[in-house]
C-alpha cells in the first residue's frame, strides 16, 4: 500500500464537519450568529473557541478539540451546536417541549446575556424557532386553518412568507422581521412521523437562509457608502475629460514660446492620479465584501431551492419574498460593484490619452529647444570663424615682426628694406598660421569624435 496524502483525511472528514442537529418534536430551537465588526475574516479564531468553553464550563459540558472548527454536545436539557465560519461564530441551542407563550425570550435561557456581552464579536443574526407537528382535523387531514390562526397570530401578514417544503413534509413560515426581544421569528410544522434528522436540516437550512442573507446585505451598506463617494470622483473625472478636451490643444501650441515653461496638462495629470488613487482604494476596500456578498448571494438562493418548496394556499414563498425584496438589494450591489469597475476603466483609459498628450506636448517643446540649441550651435559656429579669422591675423601680425628681425640682417647686405622683407614674409606667415590653426581645430575635432 502507498502512503496517504498528508491531507487525505482531513480533506475526507471536512464533507461530514458539520452535521444537522437531531431536533425534537415539538421543540424550541435559538440560533445567533456573532461577527466582530472589522476584519472578521482575519479574526483571532482562539477568542471564539475561549468564548465557547466559557459557555460549556458553565454547564459542565465537553470541550472542543485545540483547533476546532465546529462542537456538539448537550447543555444540560438543551442540545447545542456550535460552528466556526469564516466571518462569524453561530451557536444553536434546541430543547424539547414548546414554552407556554410561543416565540417566548426565554427560549435563549441557555445562552446567558452576560456571556453574550463577552463575546468577540456583536450580533448579525438571531433566530427563534417554533418546532411543532403539524395539526390535524377531526377526519385525520391537515388542519390548515389552524396553522393560518397561528401564522396572523405570529408573523406580519404583509411580509408573511410561508410554504410547503420537502415534498409536502413540513410548512415552513417567517415575516423576516425582528420582533421586539431583537429576534426573527420562524415557525416548522412537520408532519407526524418525520424523523428528528430530517427536521434538524429543515432548521438548519432556515437558520443558514437568514444567516446569509444579513451577511449580503453588508454589501448593501458598503455600496451605498461607495455609491456616494463615487458620485463626488465621477464628477471630477468629468471635470478633468472635460477640461483634457478643451485646454491641453492650445496648451500644447502655447508652449513653443517659452521651451522651459511647466506643461499646462500637468495639472490635470495630478488630478486624474489622485482620482485613480481614490478609485483603487475604493476597490480595495470593498473587494471582499462585495466578492463575500456575491457568494453569501449564492448561498442563501441554493438553501431555498434545496428545501424544495411548493405553495401554500396562494401564499408567497421564500423564493418569491426573496426576488421581491432581497434580490433588488442585491442588484443594487452588483450595480456599485460595476460602476466602481467602470469608473477605474474610465480613469485608467483618460489617463493613458493625458499621457500621449503630454508626450506630444514635450515632443513639441523638445523640438522648439531643439531649434533654439541649432540657432545658437549656428551663431557660436559663425562667431567662432570670425574669431578664427581674427585670431590668424593677430598672431601673423606678431609673427611678421618676429620673421622680420631674424631676416633683416641677411637681407641688409642684399640691398633689401625693412619694408619689402615684410612685404615678402607676411604672404608666408599668414598661410602658414593659417594653416597651423586649422590643423588644431582638425585634432580637437577628430578628439572629442573618438570620445564620443
Amino acid at each position: 500500500m502507498s502512503e496517504d496524502h498528508p491531507l487525505r483525511y482531513a480533506l475526507a472528514n471536512e464533507l461530514h464537519a458539520r452535521p444537522a442537529p437531531m431536533v425534537p418534536v415539538p421543540g424550541t430551537v435559538a440560533f445567533v450568529a456573532l461577527k466582530p465588526i472589522t476584519d472578521a475574516a482575519a479574526r483571532d479564531r482562539e477568542l471564539d473557541r475561549a468564548h465557547l468553553r466559557a459557555l460549556l464550563d458553565r454547564h459542565g459540558a465537553t470541550h472542543p478539540a485545540p483547533d476546532a472548527t465546529h462542537h456538539g454536545c448537550n447543555l444540560g436539557r438543551h442540545g447545542l451546536k456550535w460552528e466556526n465560519h469564516t466571518e462569524f461564530t453561530s451557536y444553536t441551542v434546541f430543547a424539547p417541549g414548546l414554552p407556554a407563550r410561543a416565540f417566548d425570550p426565554q427560549g435563549f435561557e441557555a445562552l446567558p446575556e452576560e456571556w453574550l456581552a463577552q463575546a468577540p464579536g456583536l450580533r448579525i443574526s438571531s433566530i427563534l424557532l417554533h418546532v411543532d407537528t403539524l395539526p390535524l382535523n377531526a377526519d385525520g387531514g391537515d388542519d390548515e386553518a389552524a396553522v393560518d390562526a397561528m401564522l396572523a397570530d405570529w408573523f406580519e401578514p404583509e411580509s408573511l412568507a410561508v410554504a410547503w417544503v420537502l415534498d409536502g413534509a413540513a410548512i415552513v413560515a417567517s415575516d423576516f422581521r425582528i420582533d421586539p426581544a431583537g429576534h426573527v421569528r420562524m415557525a416548522l410544522f412537520v408532519r407526524p412521523g418525520t424523523g428528528p434528522r430530517r427536521v434538524g436540516r429543515i432548521v438548519q437550512r432556515l437558520c443558514e437562509i437568514e444567516t446569509y442573507k444579513s451577511m449580503s446585505m453588508l454589501g448593501l451598506a458598503r455600496a451605498r457608502q461607495v455609491t456616494a463617494e463615487m458620485g463626488a470622483l465621477d464628477r471630477q473625472l468629468s471635470a478633468l475629460i472635460g477640461g483634457m478636451a478643451q485646454g491641453l490643444p492650445a496648451a500644447a501650441a502655447g508652449t513653443e514660446g517659452d521651451p522651459a515653461a511647466p506643461l499646462p496638462a500637468q495639472k490635470a495629470l495630478d488630478g486624474l492620479m489622485a482620482v485613480s488613487a481614490e478609485l483603487e482604494r475604493l476597490e480595495v476596500s470593498s473587494s471582499f465584501r462585495f466578492g463575500a456578498t456575491r457568494a453569501y448571494e449564492a448561498l442563501v438562493h441554493s438553501r431555498i431551492q434545496v428545501l424544495r418548496e411548493s405553495r401554500y394556499r396562494g401564499r408567497q414563498s421564500l423564493a418569491e419574498f426573496m426576488q421581491r425584496r432581497y434580490d433588488p438589494a442585491m442588484r443594487t450591489v452588483r450595480a456599485a460593484e460595476g460602476r466602481l469597475a467602470t469608473l477605474s476603466e474610465r480613469a485608467q483609459r483618460a489617463g493613458r490619452l493625458l499621457s500621449t498628450q503630454v508626450e506630444v506636448a514635450r515632443s513639441a517643446q523638445n523640438q522648439a529647444l531643439l531649434q533654439s540649441m541649432d540657432r545658437r550651435s549656428d551663431m557660436q559656429l559663425r562667431l567662432q570663424h570670425t574669431v578664427e579669422g581674427l585670431s590668424v591675423v593677430a598672431i601673423s601680425y606678431y609673427a611678421v615682426g618676429l620673421a622680420a628681425n631674424l631676416v633683416l640682417p641677411l637681407a641688409e647686405p642684399a640691398g633689401l628694406g625693412r619694408g619689402a622683407v615684410m612685404a615678402m614674409l607676411t604672404p608666408l606667415v599668414i598661410v602658414l598660421v593659417w594653416a597651423m590653426v586649422r590643423r588644431i581645430r582638425r585634432r580637437i575635432v577628430k578628439n572629442q569624435t573618438g570620445a564620443g
